[in-house]
């Protein structure tokens, strides 16, 4: 018996019930048909030559069925002469390194062999100028000898500053294409200068790289294609603001404004470049940003295998487990934080021994009165929402909700040997 059963054990888990959360679905019912319909449509393949060598860029992020659109896109680009490939477009991603952002592409099923298309990755960048004084506009070296560069990448809202442009087609020509070179060049003032300097940086490497169109992916809650939008390079920076608005009335939320607890089984950053979605949890590592939900305790209890040991969102929640912090790279995660100059999130929060111990300990610490009555909902992580489990406290409030429905009897949570949830 030592001291943390001492404190933990007697702490009580309360029971759940499972419970389902309802949002507005739209979604496209065949997305390889809709981006190809769109893709011919548009009128941007007449800028694709036979002979062209053609870079495609493709994130660090698990998006809904983008390795299906970049396979098709792959095929239509060889049907007409070109030569495409692929390049890892995730700024300091993958410890910043080339074949660790080769080898989270391929962790999320984009590789050579599926694809149709070799990956050329490469943490150098070539510099094409000043897009403001002292902000250099820069790219990926492979991009920049490719003969065209077709962007890909989701739209959503950022999880560490606020404007028009956040994450999407502006974010990933600056940062993403920029390497980490032209990530930590934008970050270099910090996420408050975020809003200004991305539009600043990819009007520069529009005017001057071969940019030949963007592709703009939207996702409903459940994180389903919604919306494929093929844009001509020209037109991106005018249409991606609304995009962005449209992206912000799709995003998911707890059905809950308050909690006591909240418990993610885990984060990484094929989740979000903050290992969970800020904005759902209502915890952020900048000043930049605020709202969403008041939760009192967050606890995490392991890292996905997809991010590779990278933590980066630890140090901004509460408890963790020995089992994540054994995962935690350094080597992964740090380049990170010293790339985009917040180092609050990859601190490290009180490290638990097992799930039990990091959801009593999250308990303990919530200053409920009544810890039978404590408010606390799980969750597997912030991508994936739509079944929850919830405290029995909350089922009066669930029933009164037009947002979540409870499907299930009381239970209490099950533990191995080892206090390790079921």
């Amino acid at each position: 018996m030592n001291i943390f059963n001492t404190l933990l054990d007697p702490i009580p888990i309360p029971k759940m019930v499972r419970a389902r959360q309802t949002y507005p679905r739209p979604v496209s019912s065949d997305p390889e048909a809709e981006f190809l319909d769109k893709l011919h449509r548009s009128g941007v393949l007449s800028r694709v030559k036979s002979g062209m060598s053609i870079a495609i860029t493709v994130g660090s992020r698990g998006v809904s069925n983008q390795p299906l659109l970049v396979r098709a896109l792959v095929a239509e680009l060889k049907k007409l002469g070109a030569s495409p490939f692929i390049i890892p477009a995730m700024g300091s991603h993958g410890g910043a390194t080339a074949p660790g952002q080769q080898e989270m592409l391929e962790g999320m099923g984009v590789s050579a062999a599926a694809m149709g298309a070799p990956i050329r990755a490469t943490m150098e960048t070539v510099v094409l100028g000043e897009a403001a004084p002292g902000l250099p506009a820069q790219i990926d070296k492979f991009a920049h000898e490719a003969d065209g560069i077709i962007i890909i990448n989701r739209i959503k809202p950022h999880s560490s500053f606020r404007g028009p442009y956040e994450s999407g087609l502006a974010k990933m020509i600056t940062i993403g294409l920029g390497k980490q070179r032209g990530a930590e060049a934008c970050h270099r003032l910090g996420f408050g200068k975020m809003a200004e300097n991305i539009p600043l940086i990819a009007k520069k490497v529009i005017a001057e790289a071969n940019i030949l169109f963007g592709i703009g992916l939207l996702e409903n809650a459940y994180h389903e294609t919604a919306r494929i939008e093929v844009i001509p390079t020209a037109d991106i920076l005018d249409r991606e603001p609304a995009l962005q608005e449209e992206s912000k009335q799709l995003c998911a939320r707890l059905a809950f404004d308050q909690l006591d607890v909240l418990i993610m089984d885990e984060i990484g950053k094929d989740i979000s470049g903050t290992g969970f979605d800020t904005n759902i949890v209502g915890r952020y590592h900048t000043p930049f940003i605020s709202g969403g939900p008041r939760i009192t305790r967050v606890a995490v209890l392991d890292i996905t295998a997809r991010s590779h040991g990278n933590g980066n969102g630890l140090g901004i929640v509460d408890m963790t487990t020995r089992r994540a912090y054994k995962k935690f790279s350094f080597e992964k995660t740090y380049p990170n934080a010293l790339t985009s100059t917040v180092p609050l999130s990859v601190m490290i929060p009180m490290v638990l021994e097992n799930d039990r111990h990091a959801i009593q300990a999250a308990i303990r610490t919530s200053n409920v009165f009544d810890q039978s009555q404590v408010r606390l909902m799980r969750i597997k992580n912030t991508n994936e929402m739509d079944e929850v489990e919830i405290s029995t406290s909350l089922m009066k409030e669930a029933a009164d909700s037009p947002f979540i429905e409870i499907i299930s009897e009381p239970y209490p949570l099950s533990f191995d040997t080892n206090g390790n949830l079921f």
